[in-house]
Order: C-alpha cells, then structure tokens, then sequence
C-alpha cells in the first residue's frame, strides 16, 4: 500500500485542482479551485476552448457573471470525474462585504443548479473575516454549504465552528512560509517538521477543539509544501492536495501511521472558547501571522481574479 492509499483509510483525499484532466488518476472524493488554480488551468491549450466557448455563449454580460460562469463550468466538469464536491470560490473583492458574498454565493447556487448539480455537491468558498463568517452563516442556515478559505488562527477556526459552517480550510504551508521568512537564517528545517511544523501544530490544535467540543465543522487542512505536513496531518477530516504531492504520495511505500484521533481529541481537557465581534477582531490584530497572511490571500486572489478577467476580455 502507498502512501496516498493509507492515507484514505484515515482522511477524505481532496484534489486541490482546476485541472480536472488530472484528477482520475488519484481518485480523490473531493475537489477544490481558487482563482490562481483556474487561471493556471486556462492558459494551459487543452483548457483555452473552455474559455473561448463560455466568453462567446454569454458575450454581452456583465464580466462577473461570465467569470462565475466559467468557474461553474471548470465545477461542472469536476464533478463528472469525482465522487463528492467541489468548491467554487466568491469573489475576493467582496471578502468584507457580508451581503454582496451572500447574494454572489447565491448565484454561483443557481448556476450549478441549472446545469443539474444538486446544492449539496458544492462548497462556496469564502474568506474567514468577520463578514466572510457572517455571510456563510446565513448561507449554511438556507442549506447552502461553505468552505472558509485562508483560514490563519484560532480565533477565525472558532467563529467559524460557532457560526456552524460546513468546513474550513486552515492554510498548513502559507502559515509556514510565515514562521520560515520571520526566523531568516536561524530556521532549523529539520527541527520544525512534522509534528513541530508551525502549520501542522495550527490544524492539529483547530482538530482537537472541534472534536473535544463536538462542533460538526469540518477540517480540511490546504496549501501544503511538502508531503511531511501533510502526512503529519493523517488522520484529519479532510485533506486538499496539490497533484504534485498526490503523486509523491503514491509513489511513496513508506508506513503512515494515524497522526490525529478524534477519539482521543475528546478526552482532552480543552476550555471552551466563544468570539464576539470585538473579541475576534482583537484576537486576529493579535496575531501577526494570521493578520499579514489573510490580507495577502486576499490581495493574491484579487490579483489573480484580475488577470482572469483580462483573459476573458480578450477571448
């Protein structure tokens, strides 16, 4: 057994991906997209048509409308390979408007509907800020479920489990990159992997709260450098991997053991913990990492939205 075969006994395997041609040689149960993955996907030929054929089916609409449409589209293609779901990403300019992210979620809804995809094979992707969280709590509350993204600290993993959201995405590599780039040359690779992987530690201590307190949300560790955090995670609800490390993962004979237990997450003695608007805003100004990182996925999501739409406009 491989290692990406061990990993499935214990994990729901999530292609992070929105190269679908891709995805049948891992068999994963899930998939997620982002703005940078489509935009890498179209400028890649055997996905150029797609663009061409949706900018010319809905020519005349406005540009977000036919970006949602492209992305539904990559969805739809997805979720004739796969099993399970597939996330489908808001717009990031709208990360701190609560109504404009309800009602483009709303939209992207409808667009899978009317191409025959049940509500409950779609996860909308929206960013953990306070509005982010707000947003999908409504959202959940209509039965339509969401991914938050660039999820950094505790505090956003908290608002989110009390808000009753479907899942979370904490990012394991960004987090890292951030501890990496702040120790400079006194970083000591060996000494901060696995299990003392400042990414790896975030997801694990989000895992044992949620299991502990009995918050159904669940936990999709994402964005990960290297196949040690991602095997330092086994045993998580879910992971999203990149088909670079999914293939390392299959190439892989090595044993892997169970990593985290949600049995044993329960028998922890871990103190409830609630966020009010304040408490959270203040919680996240608190915590640099979480602070810097979530604005720069912001900022980096944005920037790729941008380029996509520049694409689209020349098709």
């Amino acid at each position: 057994m491989n290692q990406l075969e061990a990993l499935k006994a214990f994990t729901t395997v999530v292609a992070d991906t929105g190269d679908f041609k891709q995805l049948a040689a891992f068999q994963p149960q899930d998939a997620t997209t982002n703005p940078s993955l489509i935009l890498k996907a179209v400028q890649k030929p055997e996905y150029a048509p797609l663009l061409k054929e949706t900018v010319a089916a809905h020519r005349g609409k406005p540009l977000d409308e036919v970006v949602d449409r492209l992305l539904v589209r990559f969805g739809t293609e997805i979720l004739s390979i796969i099993p399970g779901r597939v996330s489908t990403e808001v717009d990031a300019r709208l990360s701190f408007d609560e109504d404009a992210t309800y009602t483009r979620a709303e939209r992207l809804i409808e667009l899978y509907q009317a191409a025959g995809v049940p509500t409950d094979r779609v996860l909308i992707k929206i960013a953990s800020t306070w509005e982010g969280i707000r947003a999908a709590e409504r959202l959940q509350q209509r039965g339509i479920n969401c991914n938050l993204t660039l999820l950094f600290s505790f505090c956003q993993a908290v608002a989110c489990g009390q808000a009753r959201v479907q899942l979370i995405s904490p990012f394991v590599g960004r987090i890292y990159d951030w501890y990496k780039k702040q120790a400079g040359a006194g970083w000591d690779e060996a000494a901060m992997a696995g299990a003392n992987d400042p990414g790896v530690q975030s997801v694990t201590r989000i895992f044992n709260h949620y299991k502990r307190h009995g918050i159904a949300t669940e936990v999709m560790g994402a964005s990960f450098r290297n196949a040690g955090q991602i095997t330092a995670l086994a045993g998580c609800d879910l992971l999203t991997i990149s088909p670079e490390l999914l293939a390392q993962l299959a190439a892989t004979e090595a044993p892997l053991p169970r990593a985290l237990d949600a049995a044993a997450a329960r028998a922890l003695d871990l103190p409830a913990v609630q966020y009010d608007e304040p408490a959270f805003r203040l919680a996240l100004n608190q915590d640099a990492m979480a602070t810097e990182k979530l604005a720069e996925g912001i900022r980096a999501f944005i920037a790729d939205a941008e380029k996509l739409e520049a694409l689209m406009q020349a098709a």
